[in-house]
């Protein structure tokens, strides 16, 4: 075990950008654009803009507090210490829910995905050899975590800059058809916003939901060498890359298809690559969607175990999940993630056999992950308007500063509360939602039940 229980900084540069770049554009991107763009038709684009724009505020706010104390699962830290320690508490759980939920579905995914080529294949198989490959990859050392994210990503991303090549040049140039499509779709089928405002509007949850993970820079700022300088790059560099590759992609889609003959066409991106000549394209993305869930489950396990061993040295999970290696590995907090994630991609596959209609339970348990994964976001701009009001001296010389200030971090608050009321009143999420806020009220009412708010102080700070 490592001396004195202590995380390493092995983290570069390099591997925070992937990191937060892989745990951002997942699976939803490349499988689930069709049904983003068939509820608010050409629009979606300026929803995405929309978004990342206020996400990147988010990541201005994490960076200028994480510039100046980077720790491992910084923003339940910073929760606990701006807000309160429940606040804390509650960061660090949903955080928890929200990627052992991910990371399930994901391994379910993996089996799904290994069909298409081995179709008589039970889908559990997959992902049992993935959760142990992942759990091996984690345990290795956070440098291996960071060398398998960075090459998930990487073909993730090169996926998606030669979709949106081969897109521009079928759009301004006829590549592979002679013809080039132009601009048109756009707006020829019903207009730029079919749907109107209330279309759009209630895409903008489901658009929200599909940059949950890029918050993942904050909670390898413990593990990162140099995190000053690593953290100031990777905040700047990974959000415009965001926007990039989720705004060329989804730009490229919905002028190349009429927005409302995408749902006949499956995968846009295979529908994209083939019809510009390349032949293998569904092979292709099969492939890259296969390392996209394994991505996110690889970023599940990484996140969620960090968060169990900042509650453990809390005192409000058990002394053993501490326990780090001689590689600086919380080896207990790994492996219980690990194995949180497969016994609910088994259960998927064993209550549906003995229960009818319970593979609807894990369809309303992933969508209820999208309550918690924004409350990292909300704890992350309340902690600084605290932050700015107790540290004057500190912000006032800062370096990184977050652009707009205390204003813009209360516009952003105002942002996502809208969101949450768009889904109150979307028949198709409010049963997610409520999922959510009740898990979020049984977490807060066992803090209490536990006593955890008798502690000293000292010790419920993160």
């Amino acid at each position: 075990m490592a001396e004195k229980n202590q995380l390493q900084r092995g983290l570069t540069a390099r591997q925070m950008r992937m990191i937060a770049l892989g745990g951002t554009i997942g699976v939803g991107l490349f499988m689930g654009a069709s049904d983003t763009i068939n509820k608010t038709g050409p629009s979606v684009i300026f929803a995405y803009l929309i978004a990342g724009m206020f996400l990147f505020l988010v990541m201005r706010a994490m960076g200028e507090m994480v510039y100046l104390h980077p720790t491992t699962g910084s923003f339940a830290h910073f929760a606990s210490d701006y807000i309160h320690p429940v606040a804390g508490y509650i960061t660090a759980w949903s955080n928890i829910f929200q990627w052992i939920v991910v990371g399930m579905s994901e391994v379910i995914a993996v089996g799904q995905y290994m069909n298409y080529w081995f179709p008589d294949l039970p889908q559990w198989i997959p992902g049992v050899i993935v959760i142990i490959l992942l759990c091996a990859a984690n345990l290795v050392s956070v440098k291996a975590f960071g060398e398998f994210e960075f090459w998930f990503a990487m073909i993730k991303v090169v996926t998606i800059i030669l979709m949106i090549i081969a897109g521009l040049g079928l759009i301004f140039f006829g590549l592979g058809t002679g013809h080039a499509t132009g601009l048109s779709n756009l707006w020829s089928h019903g207009g730029f916003m079919p749907h109107g405002w209330v279309g759009f509007f209630f895409a903008l949850s489901i658009v929200v939901a599909s940059y949950q993970g890029v918050e993942l820079i904050g909670i390898t700022a413990g593990e990162t060498k140099d995190p000053q300088k690593n953290i100031k790059s990777a905040v700047n560099g990974v959000i415009w890359r965001i926007l990039i590759f989720y705004i060329g992609a989804i730009f490229v889609i919905v002028t190349v298809y009429p927005w409302d003959q995408l749902g006949h066409i499956g995968s846009p991106f295979v529908a994209t690559f083939a019809k510009v000549g390349i032949t293998f394209a569904a092979g292709l993305i099969n492939f890259v969607v296969l390392t996209a869930a394994m991505s996110g489950c690889n970023s599940g396990i990484f996140s969620a175990s960090r968060m169990i061993f900042t509650l453990a040295e809390k005192g409000q999970m058990p002394k053993s999940f501490t326990k780090v290696m001689k590689n600086g590995v919380p080896v207990f907090a790994v492996a219980a993630i690990a194995i949180g994630i497969l016994v609910g991609a088994l259960l998927n596959v064993i209550l549906p056999k003995l229960i009818p209609g319970a593979d609807n339970v894990f369809v309303y348990v992933y969508s209820a992950s999208i309550l918690p994964g924004m409350i990292p976001w909300f704890m992350i701009l309340i902690s600084h308007l605290r932050f700015r009001k107790l540290h004057p001296d500190q912000v006032e010389g800062h370096p990184f500063k977050m652009p707009g200030g205390a204003v813009g971090t209360f516009i952003t608050i105002i942002f996502f509360i809208l969101v949450l009321i768009g889904m109150l009143f979307n028949k198709e999420q409010v049963i997610s939602l409520l999922i959510g806020v009740v898990f979020l009220a049984f977490m807060t009412a066992y803090y209490f039940i536990k006593g955890y708010h008798k502690m000293s102080e000292e010790k419920q700070r993160f």
